[in-house]
């Protein structure tokens, strides 16, 4: 599959090249999203073909005088062959018998009917596997969720140590807890890296993972476009949250998610 939209490329005889537009409506009505290729050849009956071969004999004749001056000209021996002045252009034609192609649309509409059948029961199949992995990556994601809800409280806590740590190095009197500057750098921090919204939109996101599951209409780019809002409540998460416990459940939802997309591309 690997593809946003249907992608359809039809190989018909000849013959039949008219019937391309009935064809591609009928793999469309099956067919939403993905690459499909349709080749359909044309096998004759017991009758056999019912062509005429015609050979224009003055031509033939005119082919062979101008091939034997140009052979005299540039002394070959032997330049004239019957099989080079059959291959001359014109000369050897194959008269088609009259087709009336609309009369192989019902044939060809019910082994449509059936490839295509075939095509969704198997897929179908793939889609209960697809379902499996997508919902396994989505847990993990929430796992990671989880995590970082439970330890975002405690950034604070440490941004603070790490500041009177940071002081103390520099061999500056340590500030008391309720400094009046330290506390202001601690509430512009706590302010900074508040991603509370996005870890809800997150959530979000995954409730929507869930009802695409049960849908019984084509998902894949609904599930396209929730991988890209989940890309984007991710990155601002770790741009926000400057802290290294949550910098690691931002690198394994990066991880999951592009699991997660690369399956999606996936689903019709």
């Amino acid at each position: 599959m690997n593809r946003k939209q249907s992608e359809i490329s039809v190989n018909l005889p000849r013959e039949l090249e008219s019937l391309e537009p009935l064809v591609r409506d009928a793999i469309n009505r099956w067919v939403s999203r993905g690459r499909i290729t349709a080749k359909i050849s044309l096998h004759l009956g017991e009758t056999g073909y019912r062509g005429r071969a015609l050979i224009n004999p003055g031509l033939a004749k005119a082919y062979a005088k101008e091939i034997r001056k140009l052979a005299q000209d540039l002394k070959f021996d032997n330049a004239l062959t019957l099989d080079l002045v059959l291959r001359a252009p014109g000369v050897f034609q194959v008269e088609d018998p009259l087709w009336e192609t609309e009369t192989f649309w019902p044939a060809i509409e019910k082994a449509l009917a059936q490839a295509l059948k075939g095509l969704l029961a198997m897929r179908q199949r793939e889609g209960s596997h697809l379902a499996e992995d997508l919902s396994a990556r989505v847990a993990a994601m929430r796992e990671s969720v989880a995590r970082i809800r439970q330890t975002a409280p405690l950034m604070v806590e440490r941004y603070r140590d790490q500041l009177r740590t940071r002081i103390k190095n520099a061999g500056l009197e340590i500030p008391a807890l309720d400094d009046e500057r330290l506390l202001k750098e601690i509430v512009y921090f706590a302010d900074r890296s508040d991603v509370s919204e996005e870890l809800t939109r997150l959530e979000s996101h995954f409730k929507q993972f869930q009802v695409c599951l049960q849908s019984k209409e084509p998902v894949g780019r609904t599930l396209d476009f929730l991988a890209q809002e989940m890309n984007r409540e991710i990155n601002t998460i770790g741009s926000k949250a400057a802290d290294s416990v949550v910098s690691r459940e931002v690198v394994n939802l990066k991880a999951e998610l592009e699991k997660f997309r690369e399956q999606v591309q996936n689903v019709e």
